[in-house]
């Protein structure tokens, strides 16, 4: 009896283990059969009470993955203290703020790229008529901008606009004027390809060029193309508009003037009020378990569990730093790789194959394509109001990740 009892749970457990991983997710592992530490690991709790305790931040989920498996997943603190306060748990979705440059907007351009619907080297122009190109003050000789310069923050576009002029000019939701004042009005610092100024209107307008190239709103072209092809099921963009089912996931943002706190639309005020969400430069909304399986795709030459979104070579140019750019920027395609911004990526990870990149709100994404290893913090820094910050945790938690590594 007792060896029946025995074979029956052997049975059991071979078949728990043989079960397939629902769709759109990963496997997990032990960090130990990836190559890892759990011991050096389990000390990222440390850092989250830390930033936790000092008011920082009110919660946060973090993931690490290794190859194609994740070794780490946990939540801490509260993922809501106003007006009631919730636990975070690891399927809190967050607003992904300026990491949708990223998972959102560049992965889809990179897909228009390798399908010979654009090229990098494209004068903006092309698909943006009448899209104005630096002038020399000195000279009167005139630069087009370029998808590469876009793409790379060396275009010289202004960081921002100015949101309460603009909204009093052109009203809400005028995503047609937005770009036609990115494209006439907005001031070009210098000479495309010689400096770097983060600018959230370069992903304004390559989303506007993706739209004029596909006929699909981004939102719609990456849940279908990225997300979908990923098999993803919480991960996209206007939750509260276009997947109310979400949310009772979704981690709120930062208090509004009705005391409440913005759910479920975009925190960037850019993104939501010029562009009605959606947006090129912000509003994409993910967990920690969908972004770990983008991560496994990007790191694994554009596919995981049999699915595909990017072929190896659009990865590898993706995530290479421009060779006619300015040596010193070290941005590659969409992706933070060597900038002055790079510090989230911490002091033991590639230096020059890694890619990284932050999102206002709280969040971010470290790659280090060499050892495929991915770092993923999801936290809500402006909640309840904006005044929390995450640069230390994320470094040093990247630290804490590329020192686990054994092998």
């Amino acid at each position: 009896m007792k060896r029946c009892c025995s074979l029956l749970a052997v049975a059991l457990l071979a078949a728990a283990c043989a079960a397939p991983v629902p769709e759109g997710t990963l496997k997990h592992a032990t960090p130990a059969s990836m190559g890892m530490n759990a011991e050096k690991l389990s000390q990222i709790g440390r850092e989250a009470a830390r930033a936790i305790e000092e008011g920082n931040i009110p919660g946060c989920v973090v993931s690490v993955v290794r190859d194609d498996k994740i070794v780490f997943l946990k939540a801490y603190g509260n993922k809501q203290v106003v007006p009631d306060t919730i636990p975070m748990t690891v399927e809190t979705m967050f607003d992904l703020a300026s990491v949708s440059k990223c998972v959102g907007t560049t992965l889809s351009f990179m897909q228009l790229v390798e399908n010979g619907l654009v090229r990098l080297s494209d004068e903006v122009d092309m698909y943006i008529p009448d899209f104005q190109p630096w002038v020399d003050p000195a000279t009167g000789e005139k630069v087009d901008i370029t998808v590469q310069d876009l793409m790379t923050h060396s275009s010289g576009l202004s960081p921002y606009i100015a949101t309460a002029a603009y909204l009093e000019r052109f009203g809400e939701n005028s995503p047609d004027s937005l770009i036609w004042h990115i494209a006439q009005e907005i001031k070009r610092n210098f000479r495309p390809k010689t400096g770097y100024m983060y600018s959230c209107l370069n992903f304004v307008t390559l989303q506007n060029i993706l739209q004029n190239i596909t006929g699909e709103p981004l939102c719609e072209y990456a849940e279908k193309h990225v997300f979908g092809a990923l098999g993803l099921k919480h991960t996209g963009y206007m939750p509260k508009t276009r997947h109310p089912e979400w949310m009772p996931l979704i981690a709120p943002t930062e208090v509004q003037d009705d005391g409440q706190p913005l759910l479920g639309e975009v925190h960037d005020p850019l993104a939501r009020l010029a562009n009605g969400g959606n947006s090129g430069n912000a509003g994409v909304f993910s967990n920690c378990e969908d972004l770990s399986v983008i991560c496994a795709a990007i790191m694994n030459g554009g596919a995981v569990n049999g699915r595909r979104i990017l072929s190896p070579m659009a990865v590898e140019a993706m995530a290479a730093v421009p060779s006619d750019n300015d040596e010193w920027i070290g941005r590659a395609l969409g992706w933070d790789n060597r900038s002055s911004a790079a510090g989230l990526r911490g002091d033991l990870f590639s230096r020059t194959r890694t890619l990284c990149h932050t999102g206002y709100t709280g969040t971010s994404i470290v790659m280090d394509l060499d050892s495929k290893t991915a770092v993923i913090v999801l936290a809500h820094r402006v909640h309840p109001t904006d005044k929390g910050g995450t640069g230390k945790l994320r470094a040093r938690i990247a630290n804490i990740v590329a020192g686990s590594i054994e092998k």
